[in-house]
């Protein structure tokens, strides 16, 4: 009995534990990357493309190829010995091995292996950007649920506030000082407040079921570990977008992957001018045969292995094959591949300017979003101070209820408007660190 007790202890106590499990960002980033299915996807993708390389290699290497056929003979025949036509049932066989291996071709094999091994590379980078896209949005994700919970205790703080004002309020009531409506008033606004942290509860709790969702782990016991997020700094972590610029033209998947697409299309003009050039081939092979007639005694049979030793021949040479005329088809594919090269080229570009307006925009984000915080914190500290003194004249019956409320809810407004605007800031200059490649998960 004891040791049923001890081991149902044990066992309460690491379901417990398990159920009290907070996830770190890193962790919520790493199980997001392990089991996101696009990423999946992507990493069979780059498997094929590994493959392709494989499949490139082996063109390098000679064939080997053997070839078998059987056939039965029935009815009249000249008889090559006697010269006479005869009546009778045959059966010929025979057996060969071929092998063929290119020895130039215009450089296609070579430029073909070039080609699938950018085409592994660009795989990868096709990999990162969707796990940098998954990454921030789990950062997002993240930074939400912690904006969730801050909203929520200080949705908690403004009830158990509220729930005070109630027993102040009936005290003076009975005493006189305020007449029955006020404190009707003041037991709505605590309905009110606690509407607002049922509110604050369903909010965390969605932003809890999309980051779930997010890393496909069960929402039931699912939490997140706090990060110190503090007072965030008052100066900017970069003097210009331009600096973030500079740091992620060399890091940013997109912009790799629109450089090996130029590099793409430079193999691809190669391959296009080697179909002007000749083939040259080494071809080797060799072959054997059995013959056998039935109902005859003009023609000795022979044993299987005797003929098939007899008969064996073997062949070597070399083959060429020079393009003269195709209807103009090496040609425009050429031209095609030129102007696909133009396409790739502006394609970088793109993605370049494309980048660059990013981060200027993120760049802005952060101004604005440095200024809105600042400028919350101030309008907080103020409320803060204007809310302490309405509560004193309050108290002593120098100030109404509905004007003692309106100071509360520019208290309570401002709170809201302070932590939306520092994890609005936190979150924007995390992005701007993922750009610069400085951004660091715990």
């Amino acid at each position: 009995m004891k040791t049923k007790l001890i081991l149902s202890v044990a066992l309460f106590t690491c379901i417990a534990t398990f159920s009290q499990k907070q996830w770190t960002l890193k962790e919520c980033v790493d199980q997001a990357l392990e089991k996101n299915i696009t990423i999946q996807q992507n990493k069979l993708s780059l498997e094929l493309a590994k493959k392709d390389v494989d499949i490139a290699k082996g063109n390098f290497l000679p064939n080997l190829n053997g070839s078998s056929s059987g056939r039965f003979g029935f009815g009249s025949i000249i008889d090559n010995i006697s010269n006479a036509r005869i009546s009778t049932n045959n059966f010929n066989a025979s057996f060969d091995l071929s092998s063929n291996v290119t020895i130039f071709n215009g450089f296609r094999n070579t430029n073909t292996y070039k080609q699938a091994q950018l085409g592994v590379e660009s795989s990868l980078e096709d990999l990162k950007v969707i796990e940098n896209d998954i990454s921030l949005r789990i950062v997002n994700g993240y930074l939400n649920i912690l904006f969730a919970k801050e909203n929520l205790n200080a949705a908690k703080v403004q009830y158990e506030i509220s729930k005070k004002q109630i027993d102040a309020a009936e005290s003076r009531f009975k005493s006189g000082v305020i007449p029955k409506g006020d404190l009707l008033n003041t037991q709505s606004t605590a309905a009110t407040d606690q509407q607002n942290v049922i509110a604050q509860e369903n909010a965390l709790d969605l932003a809890l079921l999309n980051l779930s969702q997010l890393l496909q782990v069960p929402l039931e016991g699912f939490d997140v570990a706090p990060i110190d997020v503090g007072t965030p700094s008052a100066n900017l972590l970069y003097r210009n977008s331009n600096t973030v610029y500079s740091k992620s033209l060399d890091r940013m998947p997109e912009i790799a992957r629109a450089k090996l697409g130029v590099e793409n299309a430079d193999i691809n003009i190669e391959l296009s001018r080697g179909f002007f050039l000749p083939t040259v081939s080494l071809f080797a092979g060799m072959g054997t045969g059995y013959s056998h007639r039935f109902n005859t005694a003009i023609f000795q049979n022979d044993y299987f292995f005797q003929q098939l030793n007899d008969n064996l021949g073997y062949n070597i040479g070399v083959s060429l094959n020079i393009p003269i005329f195709n209807r103009f088809q090496t040609k425009n594919r050429l031209t095609k591949s030129i102007i696909s090269k133009e396409i790739s080229e502006l394609r970088l570009e793109n993605e370049k300017l494309t980048l660059k307006q990013t981060i200027e925009q993120a760049f802005l984000d952060v101004k604005t979003a440095l200024k809105t915080f600042e400028a919350a914190k101030v309008s907080l500290e103020a409320q803060q101070e204007a809310f302490k003194n309405a509560q004193e004249r309050y108290n002593f019956g120098a100030m109404t209820l509905f004007d003692f409320d309106l100071v509360r809810t520019r208290l309570v407004n401002a709170q809201a408007a302070m932590i939306r605007a520092k994890y609005d800031y936190v979150f924007k200059t995390k992005v701007l660190q993922f750009y610069s490649g400085d951004l660091v998960l715990e």
